[in-house]
């Protein structure tokens, strides 16, 4: 009888994009061992976890990661952000003890990060066998940020040392290309389907306004009222625009309602880019400011979905009838093909130790 397989995973909470990539893993994984015992750490919480994976997990709510300090979802605050990794470097070779000590007490038979690497470093010092999975790394985006400050070359270096540690680096389709790591191993793309529902709007398109975990409030407030349009908002905004809707008292899972829109109004991240393709929704976006992932994203969008930029000023001012209407006359390409989360499975499960 095969024997319960632990895994233990740690999801960034930094916007929820770690998690879309993670939980289609997670539940391929499960599908193909029903024995797979889930331990997460996340900073997300639990009930946003769940709508997403599908086997049963404890849950450990912390962090060992911050990504980078946001002014918004498309800002970094860099001074906030040198002083975070700054502090987190200090004592770094106590910190990965500690890591190292927390994870032989768990006793997992995998590590699993998305995309921290401090539980890189303790698993190596445990002596357990770890993968990293994402599109993008910190090594990559510290580098780009911060390499020319007198400060980040040991930062950086034990940054890189962690990721170098794992048994290999799950990269998905799109991603960044991590040419300093030599433990990379690509795999497709991977994203949720959804399930189509009629929201009830008549002859109305819904636009679905979603600037991912990030907080990001546009002004719809002051939008003007296009004809015939609905914009489904966050309820925490408290919209009062008269042709708005709190996209939650549609009662759908992000998947199902970003399926069921006529269009998305999001900035690029894996998770929000490669479910519309997927799901044949056309997406408006705003480019991130500076943001070196951003770039493969809206490549591949623009080869297997449809997609236009529109400038932050359109977002603040809604200045957005003409860009729905080149969206909506783009001809669809076919959906693509996804499969990066067996892949990732396959190559996961053939790590686990006897």
């Amino acid at each position: 009888m095969q024997t319960s397989f632990h895994l233990f995973v740690d999801i960034s909470s930094h916007g929820f994009g770690h998690l879309a990539i993670t939980a289609p893993v997670l539940n391929a994984l499960a599908e193909a061992d029903p024995a797979l015992r889930l331990t997460i750490r996340s900073g997300l919480p639990s009930a946003k976890l769940q709508q997403r994976i599908r086997p049963p997990f404890t849950h450990i709510a912390g962090t060992s990661d911050f990504g980078y300090v946001m002014v918004d979802a498309t800002r970094i605050d860099l001074t906030a952000s040198a002083d975070a990794y700054r502090q987190a470097h200090v004592g770094w070779t106590s910190r990965v003890a500690a890591e190292a000590a927390f994870l032989s007490r768990l006793q997992p038979d995998l590590v699993l990060t998305n995309v921290s690497y401090l539980p890189l470093a303790g698993a190596a010092m445990a002596g357990l066998p770890a993968y990293s999975l994402c599109s993008l790394n910190w090594a990559d985006l510290f580098a780009h940020f911060f390499a020319g400050e007198s400060w980040a070359a040991p930062i950086h270096a034990e940054m890189l040392a962690a990721y170098r540690s794992a048994a290999a680096f799950l990269r998905v389709t799109p991603g960044m290309a991590m040419d300093r790591l030599d433990n990379v191993r690509a795999v497709g793309p991977m994203a949720a389907r959804g399930l189509r529902h009629d929201l009830g709007l008549g002859e109305e398109r819904a636009v679905l306004v979603a600037m991912g975990g990030i907080a990001h409030r546009l002004p719809v407030d002051d939008w003007p009222r296009l004809p015939g349009i609905r914009w489904l908002v966050p309820a925490e905004w408290q919209c009062r625009h008269p042709d708005a809707i709190a996209a939650e008292e549609f009662g759908l899972g992000f998947t199902d309602l970003l399926c069921s829109v006529d269009a998305l109004v999001t900035k690029p991240g894996y998770g929000t880019f490669t479910e519309a393709a997927v799901n044949g929704t056309p997406l408006l976006y705003q480019r991130r400011a500076d943001w070196p992932e951003q770039d493969c994203l809206i490549d591949w969008l623009a080869k297997h979905g449809r997609s236009h930029e529109i400038p932050a000023a359109a977002l603040q001012h809604g200045n957005l009838q003409a860009a729905l209407n080149t969206l909506w006359e783009m001809p669809a390409p076919p959906l693509p093909d996804t499969g990066g989360e067996a892949e990732a499975a396959r190559l996961i499960r053939a790590l686990r130790r006897p």
